[in-house]
């Protein structure tokens, strides 16, 4: 239904963004998500028609998830053009900066899922076409997974990087959820044994791993097929320079439509040394998507079990830690911290 009203009362700061000359005609709600009000925009420009797509964020604590947007899709949009949707703009109302916006054209996409053979040559081509500007994995503004913001700040080790958001995913989940004495003490086991036995091996003994350009919340939503050219089409992006098996995490649970037999084809294709630790890797970063969609969904308590049950399997599996790890652990290059982030590191983000 066309929101009659809003064709004339559409942001000022929005409608600068659009082509000079563009006569608003059409404001249609549009899109289904908890944290932001889609709306399409049709124009009359140069004699013809266009449409756009704004996503307009009115909650204080997910304002910056606009930014975070804009720049994700443009860095993905420099490495696969093709396969993305390519941001316009991005701001405040006018005037009003309890609000902020995001501009796209407006695409028609169908949900169906593209050939995994397809698609895995589009995330292979992102991850390795990619390079974060410093050679360090993180970003320079704050993505979001949905509600969530991800911590981004930049770092030469990836164990660190890792395990500074995985306490940040946490404490998000205790904010809603409360306080877990059965999750607070597996979690702590689990990062002080598993995640240095699974991430540590990746930066030692001669093995390295580039920071590459993660999508980050690549699941079967925001992976579709755009209707005019035919092609795959990711979107949505929480990006970030990471590992880029990281970009596998909405992948390995049955609920999922790219599911596992999507991760197996990337893991033969590319998975990092050690090879060996792939599918285990792979579980490890599934907790850690597991533990911020029970955040965001509160209802779904099966999956905050399977986190916590996979984290007590990888636990039995490791009950050593790095200690049970045969290889060379000598650094492969110079790296800072060993990834032990504690609460009080959270305390100036605002989320313990």
């Amino acid at each position: 239904m066309t929101d009659s009203a809003s064709a004339q009362s559409l942001d000022t700061a929005i409608v600068a963004a659009l082509p000079e000359g563009a006569k608003v005609v059409s404001v249609t709600r549009h899109g289904n998500t908890r944290w932001s009000t889609g709306k399409r925009i049709d124009v009359e420009v140069g004699g013809g028609t266009k449409s756009y797509f704004v996503k307009i964020i009115e909650v204080n604590e997910y304002l910056e998830a606009a930014r975070g947007e804009f720049e994700g899709a443009k860095a993905i949009a420099a490495v696969i053009p093709d396969n993305t949707i390519a941001p316009i703009a991005w701001g405040y109302f006018a005037g009003d900066r309890t609000k902020t916006w995001y501009l796209t054209e407006f695409r028609h996409l169908s949900e169906a899922t593209p050939p995994f053979d397809q698609l895995l040559a589009i995330v292979l081509k992102l991850h390795r076409g990619s390079a974060s500007p410093n050679g360090r994995f993180g970003f320079h503004v704050t993505p979001f997974q949905g509600a969530p913001p991800m911590v981004v700040d930049w770092s030469d080790n990836w164990e660190e990087f890792w395990t500074r958001d995985f306490r940040a995913a946490l404490a998000y989940l205790e904010r809603v959820h409360g306080a877990n004495a059965e999750l607070e003490e597996v979690a702590e086991e689990f990062i002080g044994t598993v995640v240095p036995r699974l991430l540590r091996p990746l930066q030692t003994g001669g093995r390295d791993i580039k920071p590459s350009l993660c999508h980050g919340d690549l699941f079967d939503g925001n992976i579709q097929i755009d209707l005019d050219s035919g092609n795959p089409v990711i979107f949505d992006p929480c990006p970030f320079y990471g590992h880029a098996e990281m970009d596998l995490q909405c992948m390995r649970r049955a609920r999922y439509a790219v599911g596992y037999e999507f991760v197996k084809l990337y893991g033969k294709a590319a998975a990092s040394e050690p090879k060996e630790d792939f599918d285990d890797r792979n579980a490890l970063y599934t907790i850690r998507n597991d533990i911020l969609t029970a955040g965001m969904f509160p209802n779904r308590t099966f999956v905050l079990d399977e986190a916590i049950e996979d984290m007590r399997w990888l636990l039995a599996k490791y009950p050593d830690g790095i200690g049970g790890f045969k290889g060379d652990l000598t650094p492969t290059r110079t790296v800072t911290g060993g990834g032990q982030v504690h609460v009080d590191g959270l305390k100036g983000l605002g989320l313990y």
